[in-house]
């Protein structure tokens, strides 16, 4: 009976943690954000209209959104330029820089399930 409380407390933490993880990160469009930031050549700076270029699919407004989310919690850092017209420029911080792992691991996770499923449908119609 103890082993099982022991088991649930530790089950029970794990899932806490993934349910905030899940709360910063989760929707369709933040891990995108985080791969264009973290895997953009040198660490540089992207703009916000190659943001919207790269992360196919989101709206201005939704990209807008995510952002701020993402910033407010100190994942990336927004930097307006003094140019004409104003120019705002968006960076991984390193806090953030400490999800490229776990960015990278999804994307391969992702690549081998569209194998995988590739291959079931040609099974299927071979």
């Amino acid at each position: 009976m103890k082993q099982n409380s022991i088991i649930s407390k530790e089950c029970s933490l794990n899932i806490l943690a993934i349910n905030d993880t899940m709360e910063i990160l989760g929707g369709k469009w933040k891990f995108s954000i985080i791969a264009c930031l973290c895997f953009h050549s040198d660490d540089h700076p992207m703009r916000y209209s190659e943001l919207l270029k790269n992360v196919q699919g989101i709206s201005g407004k939704m990209l807008s959104r995510e952002l701020k989310e993402l910033e407010v919690n100190g994942l990336i850092e927004r930097n307006v330029l003094s140019t004409a017209p104003v120019s705002v420029e968006y960076k991984i911080t390193e806090y953030g820089n400490s999800l490229k792992d776990l960015t990278q691991t999804i994307a391969k996770w992702g690549l081998n399930h569209r194998k995988r499923i590739i291959k079931e449908m040609e099974k299927k119609t071979s």
